[in-house]
């Protein structure tokens, strides 16, 4: 028996609009992917975020103290320098690149492992480092490529396992941005998970305070 014609076009009219909504479908899904790609890896601006607030002083990390002993033109503070950056596409392209470059080309080992003591800030010239060791070469090379050491903060936080870790926080016009050795993507502050304790400050060595209740003595996890 036959189907009615006007069944026929019913079923190919069902079709068709279902066709219709999986490629809609797909192409908002391969839209969307794509955004997110390029976010990451500096094609397209991230979207402006509050920047954290800074709510009093600090005193700065033993480890970092040695450090600045050690490389006083790194902890230095040139007042005249921005102390954020007006963040353009090829700022961005050049924070993701040596972000990834650097979390590429150090192998993570822990101070403890490493030189036999609990906390050394360096710049992982053997190629082994922890957390700070990597934002520090980061930074080197950020400021190699022109960014103002300023607006490059060295900042500490607790982690997601509850033990203090050192990020770095760029502090730019459309919010404050971390990069991190333990992920690729740079992102906002207020979307890493961790609870920020302080970081450097922008104008001597005093550091800034950033609300966390538990300051850390160490950031001594890889």
């Amino acid at each position: 028996m036959r189907q009615p014609l006007s069944g026929l076009l019913s079923v190919r009219s069902f079709s068709r609009s279902m066709f219709r909504f999986a490629v809609a479908s797909l192409t908002l899904t391969i839209t969307a992917a794509a955004a997110q790609a390029q976010t990451q890896t500096g094609s397209i601006l991230p979207t402006v975020t509050q920047p954290v607030a800074k709510v009093g002083k600090a005193k700065p990390i033993m480890g970092w103290l040695r450090f600045c002993g050690q490389n006083p033109t790194e902890c230095a503070v040139d007042p005249s320098e921005p102390a954020t950056i007006d963040l353009t596409a090829k700022d961005w392209q050049t924070l993701n690149r040596i972000n990834q470059q650097v979390n590429a080309g150090i192998k993570a080992k822990t101070d403890q492992d490493h030189w036999g003591v609990e906390d050394i800030w360096d710049f992982a010239e053997d190629g082994y480092g922890d957390c700070e060791d990597y934002q520090l070469v980061k930074r080197k090379r950020l400021v190699e490529a022109g960014f103002p050491h300023r607006a490059l903060r060295m900042t500490v936080v607790i982690d997601e396992e509850g033990a203090g870790h050192a990020v770095m926080m760029v502090r730019t016009n459309r919010g404050d941005f971390i990069l991190d050795n333990k992920r690729n993507a740079i992102l906002p502050w207020h979307k890493t998970g961790y609870t920020y304790i302080k970081r450097e400050g922008d104008e001597g060595m005093a550091w800034a305070s950033l609300g966390g209740r538990t300051s850390p003595t160490m950031t001594a996890n890889q």
